[in-house]
């Protein structure tokens, strides 16, 4: 992956990130209807959908580096757990004082209460929207929805590249039934990633002429704001809705509902980032400023949900006040990435330490 294609995939996270918490400080109930085209655009759940093309190309690139597949998982679970442990802890915490401060800013629908040990159990695991065992809201975090997503996706994509034969279909088919249909839905948007990663390895970019490359890069995001201009993803969900025989296709497929769109999406952005590999930039204007920002780009979206509806119960209704829920909430975010996303490696080492030494040959502490 070439420098520039990493730093830009670095600005498209940050870009993401920020758009997924734009959308949710827009709901009604934080900021009133100033930011209501948000909301009718429904650009966060859009951003997830970026957010899992990058995944898929960045994993895909993990395997070809690490390739060994004790070394993949310990990278996988060691990114994962050491943000997700304290994420879910923070999220236990601020929704025990929020809630506390003032029970209306906590609504039915946004705001699911479980036993600790249910709520850890299913945090942890990453389970908390497979079928097998029935989806659940943990606390006021919703956004880790996606989360159960990725680690079903990381899952399928590890046991399919390092073991083969029957054994290899037996799990793929057990990990598919497990997580259920709605997870499997979204995945084809992570394979296009995956795709274009191997793309990418191939050094084919290299071939194609600069200005296919430009009409790439400006073509899926006007694809992007043609589509929603014309009211494509309205219209997909509510032929998804009536295949189904019901007034929302959420009610059956959750966050799988506008699978569709979602579809068209991913291929927007995986064209969009391809279009970015065959103009291959030396540089980009705030690369160095956007990767640092990448670096906290999971932490702010891990703990912008719970933050924000704890500064909604703190805050009162004064002046600047929704300038100061969005400051709150990215500053929670950075704080927590300072603490644990970005001293990784560090953990890293602490956790081989802990292994008995046979089983840390071939490991190492990529990111």
């Amino acid at each position: 992956m070439t420098r520039g294609v990493s730093i830009w995939l670095d600005v498209l996270r940050v870009l993401a990130t920020l758009i997924v918490v734009l959308s949710h400080l827009a709901y009604p109930r934080f900021t009133g209807t100033s930011y209501a085209f948000l909301r009718d655009w429904n650009v966060g759940s859009d951003a997830v959908i970026v957010f899992f093309v990058m995944s898929g190309c960045v994993i895909a690139y993990a395997a070809d580096r690490d390739r060994a597949a004790g070394r993949f998982a310990f990278n996988r679970v060691t990114r994962l757990m050491t943000v997700m442990v304290p994420a879910l802890l923070l999220t236990l915490v601020f929704d025990s004082i929020g809630y506390r401060m003032d029970a209306g800013a906590y609504p039915t629908g946004f705001y699911e209460p479980h036993p600790v040990r249910e709520f850890l159990l299913r945090g942890l695991t990453f389970s908390n929207e497979w079928d097998a065992f029935g989806r659940l809201r943990l606390g006021t975090n919703g956004p880790l929805w996606s989360l159960s997503y990725e680690a079903v996706y990381y899952a399928l994509f590890g046991f399919a590249i390092y073991m083969t034969g029957a054994a290899r279909v037996a799990v793929l088919l057990a990990i598919a039934v497990v997580a259920g249909v709605d997870i499997l839905l979204l995945l084809p948007s992570w394979l296009m990633g995956v795709a274009l990663w191997h793309w990418l390895r191939s050094g084919k970019a290299a071939s194609v002429p600069r200005s296919i490359g430009w009409m790439l890069v400006a073509g899926g995001p006007v694809a992007y704001v043609i589509c929603q201009m014309a009211g494509v993803p309205d219209l997909l969900a509510a032929q998804t809705a009536t295949a189904l025989g019901v007034s929302d296709a959420r009610f059956v497929l959750g966050f799988s509902d506008e699978f569709i769109w979602n579809f068209l999406i991913g291929a927007f952005t995986a064209t969009h980032v391809a279009g970015v590999a065959i103009l291959n930039p030396r540089s980009i204007f705030g690369g160095q400023a956007f990767r640092w920002l990448a670096g906290a780009s999971f932490s702010v979206y891990v703990t912008h949900y719970p933050a924000l509806h704890l500064l909604d119960a703190a805050l009162p209704e004064i002046i600047g006040r929704d300038v100061m829920l969005l400051a709150g909430t990215i500053a929670v975010g950075l704080v927590f990435a300072s603490c644990f996303e970005r001293p990784i490696k560090t953990f890293r080492v602490w956790i081989l330490h802990l292994l008995p030494a046979k089983n840390r040959a071939g490991m190492d502490q990529t990111a």
